[in-house]
């Protein structure tokens, strides 16, 4: 796997071994990210990469100037290749890695009145295709507070899941297929607030 564009274009990841994750392919890579710029979301961006794997867009997303990335996977491996990317890539002053339950982890933000709150701008959600759309559901649940009007959240799913069943507060906006993969973008009701 490798960075498509930007200021890391052309390096090559460290890949979790085994079949555990199930990177994003180039040519969905591309035209996910040529959304993106569309929407204007990744100049300086703060970024949550969600069931991250090896943090294929997570970095990517730094390589086209996004100006952190929190990396969160349960996965040992996942957590090793994560780290070794961020120092092969220098950029580990830019990027944090948390080895955690996705839900835990969100449990542990600061709560959105809390001065240390953290608002992300883009978060990239990649659950297994396994997980359960109940499970999803409670993760979009969990992250809603930490979203603003602005913010644009990326769901990865087979293209055979039907779409995820949003919260009350999100809404998806646009949903795009690419063989077996389908992308779904979501953010904040318009009247819901954060």
């Amino acid at each position: 796997m490798r960075i498509i564009a930007g200021a890391h274009k052309g390096s090559r990841l460290v890949t979790p071994g085994g079949n555990a994750t199930r990177p994003t392919s180039d040519r969905v890579k591309e035209s996910l990210f040529s959304m993106l710029e569309g929407y204007g979301v990744l100049q300086a961006a703060n970024v949550l990469d969600l069931f991250a794997g090896s943090g294929g867009l997570g970095f990517e997303a730094m390589s086209r100037g996004a100006a952190q990335v929190v990396f969160v996977d349960s996965s040992l491996a996942s957590i090793r290749a994560l780290e070794a990317n961020a120092d092969k890539l220098g950029i580990g002053h830019s990027t944090a890695v948390s080895s955690a339950d996705v839900v835990q982890f969100l449990g542990t933000l600061p709560d959105p009145a809390h001065p240390e709150a953290r608002v992300f701008d883009l978060v990239f959600m990649d659950p297994p295709y396994p997980l359960g759309e109940d499970a999803v559901t409670q993760v979009l649940s969990r992250l809603r507070s930490h979203l603003d009007e602005e913010s644009i959240v990326v769901i990865e799913r087979s293209s055979r899941a039907p779409e995820p069943t949003m919260p009350e507060g999100l809404e998806v906006f646009r949903s795009k297929t690419f063989g077996e993969t389908a992308l779904h973008f979501a953010q904040l009701e318009v009247d819901a607030g954060a």
